[in-house]
């Protein structure tokens, strides 16, 4: 089952590895933990190194719960300022980075503080020139209840379907969310059941 669908694969995507000054800039003004406390003027040593690792991985969670490139690669810039600060250990960053992802997106979702993305753009110039704008309407509100329906699950559930249909593996979902790998099919089965029943929901109240 597809979650939202994005115009470009932020998984795949030729995205800028380079860290940014922002990033770096702002983590050593807050204070970095390192190794279990913060630090005030210190960036931990391997974050360029994690950010060119796991940013295109990052980035393509957030895009499956927003949709937007835009927005998924502010989420990404979000996420690692908060493991600039942190203490969390290099072989776990991998995990904690995109669960961090699909949190910072959901909340996104759930706080209506969402702005205009891209792809709405580009869905409302679709709407005048393209031959069906019927369709082109569904498909922008369709995207739209999905992601809705998609905040509206229990919190571990929708971090667990987000991160399996990103490509995370059993094993790696399991281990992201501190799961036994036996629960994890069943938590994603949950999952896509109570997201198709919610859409099945909002489609009948309308």
């Amino acid at each position: 089952m597809d979650l939202v669908q994005h115009g470009r694969s932020a998984a795949t995507a030729d995205l800028p590895l380079p860290l940014p000054a922002t990033v770096i800039g702002r983590a050593g003004r807050k204070g970095v933990a390192v190794s279990g406390r913060a630090t005030r003027d210190a960036v931990r040593a391997d974050l360029a190194e994690v950010f060119r690792r796991d940013y295109q991985r990052v980035v393509g969670v957030a895009a499956r719960v927003l949709g937007s490139r835009d927005e998924a690669e502010d989420v990404a810039q979000e996420v690692f300022l908060a493991f600039g600060r942190s203490a969390v250990p290099a072989g776990e960053a991998p995990g904690w980075l995109s669960v961090a992802a699909a949190h910072t997106a959901l909340n996104l979702i759930r706080s209506g503080r969402r702005r205009a993305s891209r792809e709405e753009t580009v869905a409302a110039t679709a709407e005048v020139v393209a031959p069906d704008v019927a369709e082109t309407v569904l498909t922008r509100e369709d995207r739209s209840r999905v992601r809705a329906a998609l905040a509206g699950l229990p919190r571990k559930h929708a971090v667990a379907l987000v991160l399996r249909h990103s490509g995370l593996s059993y094993a790696e979902v399991a281990a992201a969310l501190d799961m036994s790998p036996g629960s994890v099919g069943t938590t994603v089965r949950r999952a896509e059941a109570a997201l198709r029943k919610e859409l099945i929901r909002h489609a009948s109240s309308d």
